[in-house]
């Protein structure tokens, strides 16, 4: 097998990404931080409740972390990866620290307008942020509201892509359809040299994905959070994803391992991906080569 580019790092659960979690997932409609006590299992709670122990949380952090994550992807061949969930303060250590092993994009949020915009140009050519995050599960707001683009339209003038999340929340807090693909179909309409890749390709809605994916020419996707053995399975709802993706989008898809989420190391992901009904040479490309080409290094 040849080298491998993972799409999503989620890191173990530690002190530094509890702290980026606790900034992340605010209360909608809450200004203040003096929140009341809310029904068990509401909000990101649910996540708990629909993924057991392997939902996203906290832990923590010791400072081997990183390194460690370094050898394992060492082991197992993966290049590069892109970090999530790191706060934006340390993506220039980060990267002085394990050069050329991560790719890191920054979220902001569009709220704070044009200081935004400045902030995401100083920790592009500061610190050497990547690209842009949008998580609209965390800011209650669709990837295609207005306010986000100053935000896309530096992202087209610095030359960096930005990956927004493309699939149903289990936060039952806020509206389940903040992350359908139909809102990435305004933004690259309106922004048709912006790079984008959709975070979660898009579950449930695989067949909307799809069809964007043919639709738009900078639009790419990754299979983050996702089992790869179940893609290929029947009735799972990704036939349309796999049937595609084989063939008219085999350049479109990029893979996120999501393995501590998983549970389980880079080599038995990627073995569930070699049992998937892929060319050979798809599955070069899904493993490794898009990803490559996405950020310009082929």
């Amino acid at each position: 097998m040849g080298k491998v580019i993972d799409l999503e790092i989620g890191m173990p659960k530690t002190a530094t990404t509890s702290a980026a979690a606790e900034i992340n997932r605010g209360r909608p409609g809450t200004s203040t931080s003096e929140d009341l006590p809310r029904p068990e299992g509401y909000g990101f709670d649910n996540y708990g409740h629909i993924f057991g122990s392997a939902a996203p949380g906290a832990a923590p952090l010791d400072d081997g972390a990183l390194g460690r994550e370094v050898a394992a992807m060492d082991q197992s061949n993966v290049e590069y990866g892109l970090l999530v969930n790191m706060p934006n303060n340390e993506i220039g250590q980060i990267h002085r620290d394990h050069p050329g092993r991560f790719k890191i994009f920054p979220a902001l949020s569009p709220l704070d307008g044009m200081r935004a915009v400045r902030e995401l140009e100083r920790l592009v050519r500061d610190d050497g942020a990547n690209g842009y995050r949008v998580s609209s599960l965390y800011s209650n707001l669709p990837a295609n509201d207005r306010r986000y683009y100053p935000l896309y339209a530096k992202c087209v003038e610095l030359g960096i892509p930005v990956r927004i999340y493309t699939a149903m929340t289990y936060a039952n807090d806020r509206p389940y359809e903040l992350g359908h693909p139909r809102h990435l179909d305004d933004i690259c309409i309106d922004f048709p040299e912006l790079k984008v890749v959709a975070g979660l390709a898009g579950w449930p809605w695989i067949n909307d994905m799809v069809g964007l994916l043919r639709r738009h020419p900078n639009l790419y996707c990754d299979t983050a959070a996702h089992r790869p053995r179940y893609l290929g399975q029947q009735g799972s709802g990704w036939e349309m994803f796999l049937q595609y993706g084989n063939s008219l989008l085999q350049d479109k898809v990029m893979v996120g391992f999501s393995r501590y989420l998983m549970g389980c190391g880079y080599d038995e992901l990627i073995a569930e991906y070699q049992g998937l009904p892929l060319k050979e040479a798809v599955l070069e490309k899904w493993l490794y080569g898009n990803a490559a080409a996405f950020f310009g290094e082929t």
